[in-house]
């Protein structure tokens, strides 16, 4: 029997040859920057049918590097496809093929635009059929609203970070001034650089980005230094062939056993040409190993000048805001902790985690249905760590009320004898809020009050830019988890509860007519509550159930609720 693949699916296989590797035997990052493009392109290409070209990278992070003799293995597929442009999904290992050992290399995000000169661009849309296509389906659309902020949010927490630093304390003759990193280079783009259409490969800038970095990375340790990190960057306009380009490489920031180095390129046409175009600016993170692949520490950056001090403090910034997006976006799930700080400089990504957290549980295909009680259906999912329930029922109002209903949770007191009391502690935008819950005593006579700080963020479907074709029919979304802040700590008087994962899900089903799902990850404190009704030795959930659906009709018609807002 043929096993299933993806139609958008592409493969391409490659052996590393000397003319691929380093001065170490190892594959060139740039070399493999360029396979990885040439991969997507064609994922893309296969899906819309025409030519595409790469609009942006997300976050890569180089888990094991690629030697001599082994081969490099990069699948690559389209995740979801919006109006003409497409997140594309790839994933790279590598085998020694003596041993038949394989490595995780990197996973890598992009997003291509597709491009046809005779007709504007619509994209057929994506039908996901297995739970994995499911899951990177739904939170394809949470990834594309965290890009479109993502130049906001990080200029917003450059602005708002004060940045610590011991300038003035360090000793000046062992620190290495900037200037002596600066590099510049030009290249003169040629047909072999470009695609079919005469645009420059996205993979081939980047593999030249990353020799200069390399270059700069260098002149600071004196050494062979090792690209850990590219961040996350958007090309701003294409190139093609005939164009030179010049890529201009400094390190911003030498930490104890990193450095940031930028990458700036721009692009000109003819020699005489005074104006410049800025195709793309990136930061990349190097370290230098030593003879057991144990990172060295580096010598201290010495900025100069006005700008090289704000590159020096940006990149303080920016490096604190990558731990916070690798931590909280990258890590699985399982591996988050259940209060994470709230604080600015990550509030965009635990946004993302907290939605798109429901999403991957709500799209696991393993669901039990273990009940049906008054027209409510109790669903389990058991997993290595986790016990989940999932409750569903169809109640006759609008969808958009019942979503604005909901996603108030300082009216949830109303239906949910669960929450004593809920207070907006911060509204932090339009489809995100903090909230303080008061939960009463549900124990014995010893048992004290509960609260939690909860983290709620509400979705309307995501438009995926009217695409042709039929089109899974996405849910709105309400996600609750926990957070912790310093202005609410854990106090003797209440029993701090935690959620991991929350949340409603609701579906137009027609005119007046929603489903309504609520899901939830169980955690320890929560567990005999759990187990007890989905073992059918207590009826809470069906009771509240019941008087969640009972609030939806009793004010389905309010009129204070502007559906306008939405």
């Amino acid at each position: 029997m043929e096993t299933y693949r993806n139609p958008t699916e592409v493969q391409m296989s490659q052996l590393v040859l000397l003319c691929h590797t380093n001065h170490r035997g190892e594959l060139s990052v740039g070399q493999l920057l360029k396979w990885i493009d040439i991969t997507a392109c064609l994922s893309a290409e296969r899906h819309a049918g025409c030519p595409c070209v790469t609009a942006s990278v997300d976050d890569i992070y180089f888990e094991h590097t690629i030697r001599t003799g082994q081969v490099v293995y990069i699948k690559a597929k389209v995740n979801r496809a919006f109006n003409s442009s497409m997140e594309v999904g790839i994933q790279v290992t590598s085998e020694d093929p003596c041993t038949e050992k394989q490595w995780s290399v990197c996973k890598a995000l992009a997003t291509f635009v597709a491009q046809r000169e005779s007709s504007k661009v619509k994209l057929k849309q994506i039908l996901p059929l297995t739970e994995e296509e499911k899951v990177e389906y739904s939170v394809a659309a949470e990834r594309r609203r965290m890009r479109l902020l993502y130049t906001d949010t990080i200029q917003d927490l450059l602005a708002k970070s004060v940045i610590q630093d011991d300038l003035e304390r360090r000793d000046c003759s062992k620190m290495v001034p900037a200037e002596k990193t600066r590099v510049e280079s030009v290249e003169l783009v040629l047909p072999p650089h470009a695609n079919h259409q005469g645009n420059t490969f996205g993979g081939q800038i980047m593999a030249w980005m990353e020799n200069v970095a390399t270059i700069a990375a260098g002149r600071l340790c004196q050494g062979h230094p090792t690209l850990k990190t590219i961040e996350m960057f958007h090309f701003r306009g294409p190139s093609q062939v005939g164009d030179r380009l010049v890529l201009k490489a400094i390190v911003n920031n030498a930490f104890k056993n990193s450095m940031e180095v930028g990458v700036c390129v721009e692009a000109y046409r003819q020699e005489m040409e005074s104006c410049r175009r800025h195709l793309n600016s990136a930061f990349m993170t190097f370290v230098v190993l030593d003879e057991e692949d144990q990172p060295v520490t580096l010598p201290w950056i010495q900025p100069q000048g006005e700008e090289g001090e704000r590159r020096y403090r940006e990149a303080s910034a920016r490096k604190k805001i990558r731990l916070d997006r690798k931590y909280i976006v990258s890590c699985k799930q399982a591996e988050v902790p259940l209060s994470v700080p709230w604080d600015p400089s990550n509030q965009v990504y635990l946004s993302y985690n907290n939605v798109s957290s429901l999403k991957m549980l709500m799209a696991k295909d393993t669901w039990v249905l273990t009940s049906e009680i008054n027209k409510i259906k109790l669903y389990t999912l058991e997993d290595d760590k986790f016990l989940s329930f999932h409750l569903e029922m169809t109640v006759y109002t609008d969808t958009t009320q019942a979503f604005l209903l909901l996603s108030d949770l300082s009216r949830r007191p109303e239906w949910d004898k669960h929450y004593q009391s809920v207070e907006l502690v911060q509204q932090v935008d339009e489809d995100d809020a903090i909230y303080h819950v008061i939960s009463p005593i549900l124990g014995g006579a010893d048992s004290k009050p509960g609260d939690f700080v909860i983290l709620a963020s509400r979705r309307k479907p995501c438009d995926s830019g009217h695409s042709s074709g039929p089109a899974p029919r996405e849910p709105f979304v309400i996600a609750l988890r926990s957070v912790t802040l310093p202005t609410h700590p854990e106090t003797p008087e209440r029993t701090r509860g935690e959620t991991l994962c929350s949340g409603f899900c609701l579906w137009k089903e027609g005119d007046q007519q929603t489903k309504v799902s609520y899901y939830n990850q169980a955690t320890t404190s929560f567990l005999n509550y759990v187990t007890t009704n989905v073992s059918g030795l207590s009826s809470e959930f069906i009771t509240t159930f019941k008087a969640c659906e009972q609030f939806l009709l009793d004010n389905k018609s309010e009129l204070a609720l502007s559906l306008q807002s939405l």
